[in-house]
């Protein structure tokens, strides 16, 4: 659809240099900026973002290393210390 629109002039030039830094046309950039803030999603023709994965090697704490067990119980090392000091006269 074919409509006039008028933008702020701060607008304007962050939609401008938006698509310069893109490398896309300045109408692409305002569709895909009002869809965004509409909360839509990019049309079926458009092809979205692929993110390639990164082996980063094996983990150095070890194979057999549970994440949210450790992230407790350094937690709980915190809240036992910080007990620990607030108790000492």
């Amino acid at each position: 659809m074919r409509t006039t629109l008028t933008l702020d002039d701060d607008i304007a030039a962050q939609l401008m240099d938006r698509a310069k830094k893109l490398g896309i046309p300045f109408k692409q950039v305002v569709n895909r900026t009002l869809r965004s803030g509409l909360g839509g999603s990019a049309p079926s023709g458009q092809s979205k973002v692929v993110v390639e994965p990164y082996d980063m090697g094996p983990c150095l704490l070890g194979p057999d290393v549970n994440f949210n067990r450790l992230a407790a119980e350094l937690e709980d090392e915190g809240w036992t210390e910080k007990l620990r000091r607030s108790a000492a006269p």
